[in-house]
């Protein structure tokens, strides 16, 4: 009987651990000799890496989910049982994968291991699992995909074969995921990305090193000017600094030991040895540091539009979501402790009020996390100053809780200097990703020296505080692409209207509109190919131009267009199509487009 207490995401966890272990007695029935890698089970369900002596082809994966449904038919019970390491290196002595596993257990320091003996099969594992079978919905799962992974993520290690299976506690919860992935593919931002042509990647330029058109770095370049101006009329101070420094910069400020293993290789230049940016802080410290503070000067906000530079392992790039080179709009607070509270308020409005204008909702589309420090970090990964730590946690605490903001606790999400508000942005699955940070430091300051001279005379200790407004704008553009599905609002877009000449005797008027436009600062276009219109505004629509304005006979001789709107995509349905908004005078299709573009409206 199942624990009342029990909360439903760790029977589903059991499940989906316990399907794992299923898909493996069917592939071993396939394959006898078959060798076991890893297979948890992850968020949307659970994957299992094998050694097979051929190649297969998702073909096979409809025959394994048969002989699963078979088997979870039979009731077999998950029964947990212990091995001494010499019994169990005798049980898999021909399989090196789990014998490996086995003796990183010994080495561990554990006493015996942990073995699930289902039916026939016997595996190494820690569990958890269902008591039976009979607890699983066989028509609440399926297998989805095949992978290579290396073995225990090692390149150098031997590529398995990976099988993925998604599972969910019913069969109707498995059918809105799936309906919900189909929605998420007509929003993918690489396939829309390439539709849309706003970025391409490039083997000969490198990974994870994405090259924007015309058309994004127009979107680029909006949000760009947006954020700077946003930022100025908030009493930031815009600078500019160099994308690499001596390595020296980053060993005082402590990145380099607990990062370097995502940092590009040191270059040696002269007698210097210089390396590509991962972070921005350490460079506007040079220039807080560059004459001395008085306590009246302060706070000081330093922003830039950084570029910044991460080694991401090639099998975790992500379209424009993870790249090896991205620009961050980043800024650092210098202040004294008894301004950080509302430093850190002032960054949270910015945040919220640059999220309202992209058209995301709090707490809907995104919510904060407390990133908190790991007190007992054995790597010394975390600086070590209890009362630091507590006192700068609970200040971040209480701005959450003042704000009546949504938000939960995370531990060991903190940056080694300090704990951080993480705002947690949701995709079209509801999975989180981070979008934008503020941190809290109180390391950075005793590295470099940050001080002022208080109202007493005295030196003085200042604060830090990171943060970044829109965050990276390759993943904010990822964000938007798939919010909107590519229609994104007016003043975002690429091309805001487009002209349609019926025929080619309104080619010359349609030019006249378009100039006219252009002068007021409207991104337009002209298609006065030989086509019928009606083929222009499909493309134009597939484009997701906001206005297609047809111009015919009638609209020469009045002075007017007939304009048409795109129809916005909601949140969790695609759209297509548009509606006709009538004839309108150029002049009054102007004011609207302008005063929708003046506003942000979306």
């Amino acid at each position: 009987m199942k624990n009342e207490s029990e909360k439903p995401q760790d029977q589903l966890f059991k499940i989906r651990h316990s399907l794992s272990h299923l898909m493996s007695m069917a592939v071993s029935e396939l394959y006898p000799q078959v060798g076991l890698g890893v297979g948890p089970a992850i968020d949307d369900g659970f994957y299992q890496d094998y050694d097979l002596p051929e190649s297969i082809s998702p073909e096979i994966l409809p025959k394994l989910e048969k002989r699963m449904r078979e088997l979870i038919k039979e009731d077999i019970k998950f029964e947990q049982h212990q091995m001494s390491f010499e019994e169990a290196l005798k049980l898999y002595k021909q399989d090196p994968y789990k014998s490996e596993m086995i003796k990183d257990l010994k080495t561990a320091g554990e006493k015996n291991v942990s073995f699930y003996k289902s039916g026939f099969f016997d595996n190494l594992c820690a569990g958890p699992h269902v008591k039976s079978t009979k607890e699983i919905d066989p028509k609440a799962f399926k297998l989805t995909r095949i992978a290579g992974a290396y073995w225990r993520g090692d390149e150098k290690n031997k590529m398995l074969t990976r099988i993925y299976g998604i599972a969910f506690a019913s069969r109707s919860d498995l059918e809105e995921y799936i309906r919900l992935q189909e929605e998420a593919e007509k929003r993918d931002h690489r396939i829309l990305g390439q539709k849309l042509d706003l970025f391409v990647f490039s083997d000969l330029v490198g990974k994870g090193l994405p090259l924007f058109t015309e058309k994004g770095a127009t979107i680029r370049r909006e949000l760009e000017r947006y954020i700077v101006d946003e930022e100025l009329k908030r009493g930031y101070k815009h600078v500019y600094t160099p994308d690499l420094a001596k390595t020296d910069l980053y060993k005082k400020s402590g990145h380099y030991p607990y990062y370097k293993d995502t940092m590009y290789p040191v270059m040696k230049v002269d007698e210097e040895e210089l390396i590509l940016r991962p972070m921005t802080c350490p460079h506007h410290f040079q220039l807080y540091l560059s004459r001395p503070r008085s306590y009246k000067e302060l706070p000081i906000r330093f922003a830039e539009l950084a570029k910044q530079f991460r080694y991401e392992k090639s099998g975790e790039l992500t379209g424009l979501f993870r790249v090896r080179l991205f620009c961050l709009a980043d800024a650092h607070i210098i202040c004294r402790p008894d301004q950080a509270n509302d430093e850190i308020n002032g960054a949270l409005d910015l945040i919220e009020d640059v999220a309202m204008t992209l058209g995301l909702k709090k707490g809907v589309d995104f919510r904060y996390r407390l990133s908190l420090g790991d007190r007992s970090d054995k790597n010394s990964k975390y600086y070590k100053d209890d009362k630091a730590w507590d006192y700068a946690e609970n200040e971040l605490r209480k701005v959450l809780i003042s704000r009546k903001a949504p938000f939960f606790e995370g531990q060991g999400e903190a940056a080694f200097y300090g704990p951080k508000i993480d705002i947690q942005m949701k995709d079209i699955l509801g999975k989180e990703n981070t979008a934008f940070t503020v941190q809290y430091d109180f390391v950075m300051p005793k590295r470099f020296d940050l001080k002022y001279i208080d109202k007493d005379g005295k030196e003085k200790e200042a604060i830090v505080i990171h943060r970044s407004s829109v965050g990276a704008l390759e993943r904010v553009m990822a964000f938007m692409i798939e919010k909107y599905a590519g229609a994104f609002p007016v003043w975002l877009s690429p091309v805001q209207a487009i002209v349609l000449p019926i025929s080619e005797k309104q080619n010359k008027y349609a030019k006249e509109v378009a100039e006219a436009l252009k002068k007021q600062n409207v991104r337009v276009e002209v298609d006065d190919r030989n086509e019928s219109v009606g083929k222009k505004i499909r493309e134009a629509e597939m484009q997701k131009t906001p206005y297609m304005l047809v111009v015919g006979e009638k609209e020469v001789k009045d002075g007017t267009v007939a304009v048409r709107a795109r129809n916005q995509p909601a949140r969790r349905s695609f759209s297509e199509g548009g509606k006709d908004l009538g004839a309108m005078k150029l002049e009054k299709f102007a004011e609207k487009i302008q005063e929708e573009i003046k506003t942000k409206s979306l």
